[in-house]
């Protein structure tokens, strides 16, 4: 046990995992929605936008733990960015890969709780649509590839998981909140 927390949200798309953090925000100052690198365009709200040269300058020092392509753009996330977030509090970060994961807890020793965010296709289609996303149809081919990493891994070990159809986000953020205090009273025990 490192003594530091961290909270890894897998789930498709609109599965819930922004809603999930502003909550957990909202429970506790403590909790931090990490920021990941991307490089490319569109949506730069909740992102640390950068160059392609930055990333490549992070590459060459091991500065990435984790890198992927989705809907044309580049994210990384940067043992630089970890390291800060986990100064700030209890870092939340986003992901939709497996692998990710992994290399996000092997990469980055901290006590990660790894939650599973879900809810069904139907519905990511529903909330995208209802939040005005136009690119509805590329959400949906990620859900899609999201179930195929989920089978692609049957092995995968979830901290908690909730359907975010049955739950509130204050529901699950009390959830991932209670999780960690467990989690950490284990570890002084």
């Amino acid at each position: 046990m490192t003594g530091r927390q961290g909270v890894i949200l897998y789930g498709p798309p609109a599965s819930g995992k922004d809603t999930v953090t502003a909550a957990l925000t909202e429970l506790h100052a403590k909790y931090t929605q990490f920021a990941r690198l991307k490089f490319g365009s569109g949506k730069s709200a909740g992102y640390r936008m950068g160059t392609a040269e930055q990333l490549h300058a992070l590459e060459a020092t091991g500065g990435v733990l984790y890198v992927n392509t989705r809907y044309g753009n580049t994210y990384a996330i940067d043992r630089p960015g970890v390291d800060a977030a986990f100064a700030a509090g209890v870092p939340v970060i986003h992901l939709g890969q497996v692998d990710g994961i992994r290399a996000l807890v092997d990469g980055c020793p901290a006590d990660w709780s790894v939650v599973l965010l879900w809810c069904p296709r139907e519905v990511t289609e529903q909330r995208s649509a209802g939040r005005g996303d136009s690119d509805t149809a590329a959400r949906l081919a990620a859900w899609d590839a999201t179930c195929e990493d989920l089978d692609a891994h049957p092995d995968m070990v979830w901290d908690l998981t909730v359907d975010t159809t049955a739950s509130s986000p204050q529901d699950a953020a009390r959830l991932i909140d209670q999780l960690l205090a467990r989690q950490a009273g284990a570890a002084t025990a």
